[in-house]
């Protein structure tokens, strides 16, 4: 990688040209990936992409004249100092929320470049070209500010909002909680079925673990395959599937790890813990995000549990 300030004015330029053309494109993507759910943030996605396209014009006009037609292949992963964008792929579906922070950021370093390349340029041309850009850059990090806060209508961006919070409980919060709460609970049976019938804390563990990767494989499978989102707007199929596999596993193997402890009541009191802070866990995310009453969430998760958790003992103690 090289240092910015090794560049020549033409490097520069040519930066700039890949620069703009491939934060253009991104917006492009963006706005692509927004349009059938946030159409307000797509089309300001579509006008910032637009002027991007204008900025580069510029720059190849001033390039064309300065130093020709052939462009060398510069780019800002050659240059130390740029960050490193994620792909717009690796954000779908998309988040508002985070596009919205990637566009920001994105515009923010722009601006710097080119203030710090205006700076270094001898040519009264390129400089005041650069300086334009830049408050043009400085305009446009307002806009990606404002597509969270002023440029969207405010019932438009609450609306966007709130579809947004949505989305992200139908494809996110529902699925993990729906695995925490099958890990968390229908392992608790035979985890202390295991334990008390045995006594044998490694048993117990390998019972434990056992359950916890299989109810995880189970639950991921069951999700990954109940729809594929089309109709319920819950997104894609295999992410879902993910989410509620894992959260399973891990709910099931919060309270088997304390089985590795070999004194038997240590661990049993170990893990009778893990288990009060797991149901506390699924109350608060209830009333967090699927606007349960907080007692009710914590009564009826409580009361659930407790059911579960005395099957165990009394089949392990008969």
């Amino acid at each position: 990688m090289r240092n910015f300030s090794d560049l020549t004015e033409r490097e520069v330029l040519a930066l700039a040209i890949a620069n703009e053309e491939e934060d253009g494109r991104i917006y492009l993507d963006v706005a692509e990936g927004l349009r059938e759910e946030y159409p307000a943030s797509s089309q300001m996605f579509t006008e910032m992409a637009s002027e991007e396209g204008e900025h580069r014009r510029l720059l190849l006009d001033l390039y064309r004249m300065k130093f020709g037609e052939h462009i060398p292949l510069i780019r800002r992963q050659d240059i130390r100092g740029f960050i490193q964008h994620n792909p717009v792929w690796q954000i779908y579906p998309m988040n508002l929320e985070a596009v919205r922070k990637m566009a920001e950021s994105m515009e923010e370093e722009t601006q710097i470049f080119y203030r710090r390349a205006a700076q270094r340029s001898t040519d009264v041309s390129v400089r005041k070209l650069l300086g334009d850009l830049a408050d043009a850059e400085v305009r446009h990090e307002h806009m990606a500010e404002g597509l969270r806060d002023k440029n969207l209508p405010e019932n438009v961006r609450e609306r966007e909002d709130a579809h947004a919070r949505r989305s992200f409980v139908l494809r996110v919060i529902q699925p993990g909680l729906a695995g925490l709460m099958d890990g968390s609970v229908s392992t608790l049976a035979p985890v202390f079925a295991a334990a008390f019938a045995s006594g044998n804390t490694w048993e117990t563990f390998l019972v434990g673990l056992a359950a916890s990767i299989g109810a995880g494989i189970s639950m991921g499978f069951a999700e990954a395959l109940s729809d594929n989102g089309s109709l319920t707007g819950r997104g894609a199929p295999l992410i879902r599937g993910a989410i509620c596999g894992v959260m399973t596993a891990a709910g099931g193997i919060g309270h088997t790890l304390p089985f590795l402890i070999p004194a038997f009541w240590t661990a049993m009191a170990v893990a009778i813990g893990v288990v009060v802070l797991e149901l506390a866990v699924i109350s608060w995310v209830r009333w967090k995000y699927m606007d349960t009453p907080p007692i009710s969430a914590a009564f009826q998760v409580a009361f659930g549990g407790a059911l579960v958790f005395a099957t165990g003992i009394l089949i392990g103690s008969s």
